[in-house]
């Protein structure tokens, strides 16, 4: 049965939009996927976070089929448990990157997520997780970060504001790394080139499916290319302002069931 409105595609970031604080799904939220489902539209996870620590929530939303993780870097089959599609960021770069922005803003606070379907996420000293919930693993010197093949690099600032270290760091790195800001506390170095949008142009074509008739959900300003790819990008309430500018249409936070409203709409 196709989609009503040309929405065959539901494309949701997690934090901020379809998780709650709490790292939950609402009742509310996966009984409109699943309306949507039934209507034969598809729903696809598209999220900052590395494939490791999205297993669990895959697992809650009922999906076995793909996710585009890591920004747009991992492409992860949820039922096989494995990725189809990765690419990492070179190690040597990264450094670069980091040295390039340290002389501009000085000390920063560095981790990184390390490629693959069971890698780790390491942090340096002076690094604080911006979401508690998700593990990781402390290490003595920043050398022990680029210890195996990495996705990305996150980064903190003990002074300046994400949009300040953002914009700092656009302009330090130029060429050498994609920034993105995902969320409170995150900004983030990756492949050059490689944003969600890119992510999930490569999901869509194996599943047939294409931007025409793609509906996003966002929060974060490394949701904007995700929002320009997709024939309808819905901001939260609690997005960044930036996102709200390029927004077709802004729902509730995502803590009042934003994404819901908006398919129990598209999809009574």
């Amino acid at each position: 049965m196709p989609a009503p409105l040309g929405y065959a595609l539901i494309a949701t970031d997690l934090d901020g939009t379809l998780l709650r604080g709490d790292d939950t799904v609402s009742e509310r939220s996966l009984a409109a996927l699943a309306r949507a489902a039934a209507a034969g539209a598809r729903h696809l996870v598209v999220t900052g976070r590395p494939a490791p620590r999205v297993r669990t929530l895959l697992k809650a939303l009922g999906s076995t089929g793909l996710a585009v993780c890591g920004q747009g870097a991992q492409l992860y089959d949820a039922g096989a448990d494995r990725l189809l599609w990765s690419v990492t960021l070179d190690t040597e770069t990264a450094e670069t990157a980091l040295g390039k922005i340290e002389a501009e803003v000085g000390e920063v606070y560095a981790a990184v997520d390390q490629d693959g379907a069971d890698g780790l996420t390491l942090i340096e000293p002076g690094y604080r997780m911006p979401h508690p919930t998700l593990p990781a693993s402390r290490v003595e010197r920043r050398e022990e970060l680029w210890q195996a093949p990495i996705s990305k690099v996150l980064l903190r600032h003990p002074v300046l504001s994400d949009d300040e270290l953002a914009e700092v760091a656009r302009g330090a790195v130029g060429s050498l790394a994609t920034v993105t800001m995902s969320g409170p506390g995150t900004v983030e170095l990756q492949p050059c080139g490689i944003t969600k949008a890119t992510g999930l142009a490569l999901a869509t074509e194996r599943l047939g499916l294409g931007r025409h008739n793609a509906l996003a959900f966002g929060d974060m300003p490394n949701d904007i290319p995700m929002f320009h790819w997709a024939a309808r990008g819905v901001a939260m309430a609690n997005a960044h302002p930036e996102l709200k500018a390029v927004a077709d249409e802004v729902t509730l936070s995502n803590e009042d069931d934003g994404v819901a409203v908006v398919l129990e709409r598209l999809f009574p």
